[in-house]
């Protein structure tokens, strides 16, 4: 098995001489491999014209014209294959770019961690409950929640499943955004039913009002009615972890060259699979979408370099994104040094925060929460240390869910401890809710507004 950072030449299945971790181990290789022909062959879930128009925008993003709000569940499940769920995640991801719009005045290029998100690395392959030793549940992709040796055990037919929910999903997400659901005209109609209770309700609501005249003031001048403003682009995005399936969706195209990973628009590379002289990174090298990468405090500067090197060789605009994860109480300290390394590398990257897996905590009971403070501080000290040191931080990406959740603390309502018990339906990690989403957007928006009166950065 290959273990150094020379590379020979790239094709889909190349990572197969790579360490693989956070792979599933399957009982049954006959019925994996049939699975894996039988996706081969069915139709790409994206195309590659929208994978590349999401590349250009993400350049511009790098340079400050632009900004990525990146958001979704932290583990989709097949059950919420629904079209209320689906339909509540465009509209909070469409309410917090709306703010941000407002806010930063720079278009918001909106990616759901959605239509694949089916799949999660875990810190352990086994889990104890009452005494039992089983496999750990891996995300709907891979095995199934109930904690019983049958449900436990990785099912190749569960990646076919997989495949028809994301199909599904992002046709009906389409659906919507074609069918003029996403009309800058009536952006009262993306309010959710539980709004109307929302401390930020008025702020919200004066804000819709001002684009709305902004808008109607624009077509008045023009004496036509702005088309452009009746859809808007929604984007995929998924942690590329299941290598075998990403393999599956990887193709040709004509007219283009090289290969594109067509089950979603932008992949990643999780924090616990970027090792360089890994399959991961092996994978997602040959790839012409672009890719992100979580890094954080325990990536040090050569592994940085080396990344660097092997997934954005060329410096092509808009190929590589780095999600930093850090937690309030080291990114001040551990961001300068990734910021360094690559000004000296001459490269250009787009920088993005995620401010939610670093400060991740358990409470007394045992259930994970996060703090709605911790996250935000995490986020102003990224954007202050950008500022500080000549960079740009151009996107977030949060783990958030339109429904009316009670995972996360903190927030305008002031959610405790003893709050979470009362809606806590994550299946893995904490997301922040409807309204701490939009309540985050808004203090986002709020400093974007202010640096950029400041003049700080273009």
């Amino acid at each position: 098995m290959t273990t150094s950072l020379a590379r020979t030449s790239w094709s889909p299945a190349s990572w197969r001489d790579y360490p693989a971790l956070q792979q599933p181990r399957y009982g049954d290789e006959a019925a994996l491999q049939a699975t894996f022909e039988n996706l081969k062959q069915l139709p790409p879930l994206v195309t590659s014209w929208e994978v590349e128009g999401l590349k250009r925008q993400l350049a511009e993003a790098a340079q400050g014209k632009q900004f990525l709000l990146q958001g979704g569940d932290c583990a989709e499940s097949f059950a919420d294959c629904t079209s209320g769920t689906i339909t509540n995640k465009l509209k909070i991801l469409l309410q917090m770019s709306l703010v941000l719009v407002h806010g930063s005045r720079r278009p918001v290029i909106r990616v759901g961690r959605f239509a694949g998100q089916y799949a999660k690395p875990r810190s352990s392959d086994m889990e104890i409950q009452a005494g039992s030793e089983l496999p750990s549940y891996r995300g709907d992709l891979i095995n199934r929640l109930p904690f019983t040796e049958e449900d436990r055990e990785p099912d190749p037919e569960l990646l076919l499943r997989g495949y028809e929910r994301a199909a599904l999903t992002l046709n009906f997400i389409r659906s919507l955004v074609d069918g003029g659901f996403a009309d800058l005209h009536h952006p009262e109609y993306w309010d959710l039913a539980f709004m109307e209770h929302s401390p930020h309700r008025l702020d919200y609501q004066r804000m819709v009002e001002s684009i709305g005249e902004s808008l109607r003031f624009m077509e008045t001048l023009a004496g036509r009615r702005v088309g452009s403003m009746e859809r808007v682009d929604f984007y995929t995005s998924h942690e590329g972890l299941h290598l075998l399936y990403e393999q599956a969706q990887t193709r040709r195209v004509p007219h283009r060259p090289g290969w594109y990973n067509l089950s979603t628009h932008f992949p990643w590379i999780g924090k616990r699979t970027a090792a360089p002289d890994g399959a991961h990174v092996e994978y997602f090298r040959g790839l012409r979408n672009p890719v992100g990468v979580k890094v954080g405090s325990a990536t040090t500067s050569d592994e940085l370099r080396s990344l660097l090197d092997l997934l954005h060789p060329e410096d092509e605009p808009g190929r590589l994104t780095l999600i930093h994860r850090f937690g309030v109480d080291e990114v001040a300290a551990e961001l300068p040094r990734l910021i360094d390394v690559v000004r000296e590398s001459g490269k250009t990257v787009l920088w993005c925060c995620d401010p939610m897996h670093g400060n991740t905590q358990t409470t007394r009971s045992g259930l994970k929460t996060r703090d709605f403070q911790d996250i935000l501080r995490e986020l102003e000290l990224a954007f202050e240390t950008h500022e500080r040191l000549g960079s740009i931080l151009g996107g977030v990406h949060f783990e958030l869910t339109g429904e009316d959740v009670t995972e996360c603390v903190g927030g305008a309502r002031g959610l405790g401890e003893e709050d979470l018990g009362r809606s806590y339906r994550s299946l893995v990690d904490p997301r922040l809710n409807y309204e701490q989403a939009l309540e985050m957007a808004m203090l986002i928006a709020r400093r974007m507004g202010r640096q950029r009166r400041d003049g700080s950065t273009e």
